[in-house]
């Protein structure tokens, strides 16, 4: 494309590698800090403006941009470092362990020492409700019978919640009703 840029970006846990491809065709590799809090929100952005020669104050012209792609490892590092905040899960009563269960997949079906692996969530809580496999509710909701556990895996130091219930994806209501009831109690993800 006549008079664009093409960009390449690999963001990591402590550098972000930026590779312009000019008009012309020319490649122009940058490196940055991918945390930088005094310098720039965003080590993808600061690297396209330190290539294109742009202030902080000026906007990257879009019109000179043609393509941006960009690939991270930071979330599959923080799971294998086990490095991300520390989760809370609540699940539909009678499913807490779910997940842990899987596809009950064994290697070795005879082996009489079954090492399963580590779970993302460190603590789990039983949500009182049922939605049939056809969007059919069988149990209501009631978000506040969950509040004080909530309240407490909070103030525990907890950051992070999954809510994961049967069926969501037919009725999605009960998981958005405990969304909002996780994020007034002080949850941000």
């Amino acid at each position: 494309m006549a008079g664009k840029w093409d960009f390449w970006i690999d963001r990591g846990g402590t550098f972000t590698d930026v590779i312009g491809r000019d008009p012309e065709g020319k490649l122009h590799p940058h490196k940055l800090l991918s945390e930088n809090p005094g310098a720039y929100d965003d080590a993808a952005i600061q690297g396209i403006r330190d290539v294109l020669g742009i202030s902080p104050q000026e906007p990257i012209p879009p019109q000179s941009v043609d393509a941006i792609k960009m690939g991270t490892t930071v979330a599959t590092n923080a799971l294998l470092e086990r490095k991300g905040d520390r989760v809370l899960l609540l699940i539909t009563k009678g499913f807490r362990d779910a997940l842990k269960i899987a596809y009950q997949a064994r290697p070795d079906i005879f082996a009489k020492e079954i090492i399963l692996p580590e779970q993302l969530y460190e603590r789990v809580i039983e949500i009182d409700e049922r939605v049939r496999a056809d969007g059919t509710v069988e149990m209501e909701l009631d978000p506040g019978r969950a509040r004080p556990a909530i309240e407490q895996a909070r103030k525990d130091g907890i950051d992070a919640v999954a809510i994961v219930f049967m069926h969501a994806w037919k009725f999605s209501a009960h998981e958005i009703q405990m969304e909002e009831l996780c994020r007034e109690i002080g949850f941000g993800q």
